[in-house]
């Protein structure tokens, strides 16, 4: 049986992901009108497997709308949950470029670290 911190550190990491999913799918469709199952293969260099059942359990969690052979779009609770996680990864960012991080590093490390930023933060 899983102890309860590797139940939270799973829960967290799916958390983590379906943020990463709506921001880059919110993304996706402000620069092309529209977001598809391959943007986020490209966006994230995985199979159109895992792309497809990350979707699954973010259609089935309430947080996009899709059907087969159709573009992805968000729900309203999409819709919130990726400006929140695009506003946490901006401040991350500014703050690391205030403290002197090149641009490259504050954006790679910015994508990581702000999934551990508190709303407080």
């Amino acid at each position: 049986m899983p102890s309860q911190s590797h139940h939270r550190t799973r829960s967290d990491h799916a958390s983590e992901v379906a943020e990463d999913y709506v921001e880059a799918i919110a993304e996706a469709i402000s620069e092309n009108g529209i977001c598809r199952a391959v943007d986020l293969v490209r966006h994230f260099d995985v199979t159109h497997a895992t792309v497809s059942n990350t979707i699954s359990r973010l259609q089935r969690d309430g947080l996009v709308v899709t059907e087969p052979y159709q573009p992805i779009t968000l729900t309203a609770q999409g819709k919130r949950m990726a400006t929140k996680a695009r506003n946490r990864h901006e401040v991350v960012r500014t703050f690391l470029l205030r403290i002197g991080v090149s641009e490259t590093t504050a954006t790679v490390d910015s994508e990581g670290i702000e999934h551990h930023v508190s709303d407080e933060t």
